[in-house]
């Protein structure tokens, strides 16, 4: 992995280290176009209601999750949208958007991802899908959508089993040779090694990981155990949470005993990533630095779980840029706070994104279909040929594998008053 540093970082003595260990790269392109098409996918859909074409999100928007889902599933909505504004298909077609939230008792769950995705599949009109937020709702979801054909793409998805290796094969048994699942966002072997790379920056030396158990939290924290222990970091432990679990006193001491430099955590704020830095302070460890993914970017809530006092000292990733920090971002967030009053979140412009390819990949069938309503096949068909897209976070395309050919890491850190600055912006290769 190579990495450049394409903003001003906030930290100067760490961050030149960091920049110095990096190098420049270039950001490739390729197209591949979906072979083998599910034969569910061939019959073209109904009009559905008075030549009304629908794109599906699933996202978590309630509970816990709202605060990291809601703002995502905004930037969805903006695109659908302003593509109405500006004439879609010519307005021979209406693009509506049909919102589906996948969190249970306020906490992303798997079989109501898959109860979404079914819903989305058994409505005609729906061409393609944004979503899911959360890796392990993925796996309940790409079998059904490889098996009908229904394009969908992830504004926030980063395990690596979605769509490497023997994991995303099992994934798609159906219809092995197509592949209907991609993301604008990079993997955890990318994120979790340059966190391993920030963390040493810092001056970690000796860290203790946890981890909330579940597919993308687990995949992360191994993940930047393995690159901080190359990097000749040492791991004094590696913990996993228990589902519900709302106690980490044990934990807790167990891992001040160890006086580590810095706590990792690989998980998600709803399934204890809050929680477990709040209770830190009880333990001694109001000092020790903090540590995580995109799993903790969501902010508002993050602070709600930890506490004021302990959501300082906290750093984070999100693997997508900075919207705010982005001059070809700057119009999209200046629409998204003028329609939402609020500002975009971490995955917001991604969403944008991903909803703008789905958006011309429809439009480019219903132009060569002569006006007629496309197949789901013709659309998954565009977006697996994207190549160099422009969007608010730079141009995107798709490897063979679904995943974006322009990987593109943001380091955060949490200060007082719930704020947070950016720490760096990393191009990943």
């Amino acid at each position: 992995m190579r990495l450049s540093v394409v903003t001003r970082a906030c930290f100067a003595g760490a961050l030149v280290a960091l920049a110095s260990a990096c190098s420049s790269s270039t950001t490739s392109t390729s197209s591949t176009a979906a072979s083998s098409a599910p034969a569910s996918s061939a019959a073209a859909p109904a009009a559905g209601s008075g030549g009304t074409i629908k794109i599906g999100v699933d996202l978590p928007v309630s509970g816990a999750d709202a605060a990291i889902g809601v703002p995502t599933q905004n930037g969805a909505v903006l695109a659908i949208e302003e593509a109405n504004k500006n004439g879609f298909t010519g307005g021979v077609f209406k693009l509506e958007p049909s919102l589906l939230d996948d969190a249970v008792q306020g906490i992303h769950d798997p079989a109501a991802g898959a109860q979404n995705v079914k819903t989305f599949i058994a409505d005609d009109a729906v061409l393609a899908m944004i979503g899911p937020f959360n890796s392990n709702v993925a796996k309940s979801e790409i079998p059904l959508t490889n098996d009908a054909g229904l394009a969908q793409i992830s504004p926030s998805n980063t395990n690596d089993g979605l769509t490497v290796g023997d994991d995303a094969k099992k994934l798609r048994t159906a219809h092995p040779d197509t592949n209907a699942y991609f993301r604008v966002c990079t993997k955890d072997s990318r994120q979790g090694g340059a966190l391993a790379q920030f963390a040493q920056k810092l001056g970690y030396k000796k860290v203790f990981i946890v981890d909330d158990n579940e597919t993308y939290g687990k995949g992360l924290a191994d993940t930047f155990e393995s690159s901080f222990k190359s990097l000749g970091g040492t791991v004094l432990g590696h913990e996993h949470l228990t589902a519900n679990q709302q106690d980490f006193k044990a934990l807790l001491t167990k891992i001040a005993s160890t006086s580590p430099d810095a706590v990792f955590f690989g998980g998600t704020t709803s399934a204890g990533g809050g929680l477990l830095r709040r209770q830190m302070g009880d333990a001694g460890m109001t000092s020790t630095p903090y540590m995580g993914g995109d799993g903790i970017s969501d902010t508002s809530e993050f602070v709600k779980e930890a506490g004021p006092t302990m959501s300082q000292n906290v750093y984070y990733s999100f693997a997508a840029p900075d919207a705010d920090k982005l001059p070809s971002a700057k119009a999209f967030v200046t629409a998204y706070k003028a329609r939402f009053n609020a500002d975009v979140g971490p995955y917001s412009a991604p969403a944008f994104a991903a909803t703008q390819i789905i958006i011309a990949a429809i439009e480019k069938a219903v132009k060569d279909d002569g006006g007629k309503m496309p197949t789901r096949a013709d659309v998954l068909k565009n977006i697996a040929a994207t190549s160099d897209f422009p969007t608010p976070i730079g141009k995107i395309g798709f490897d063979s594998n679904g995943d974006t050919t322009a990987p593109i890491l943001t380091l955060k850190r949490m200060i007082a008053g719930g704020k947070t600055e950016t720490v760096t912006q990393l191009t990943l290769k």
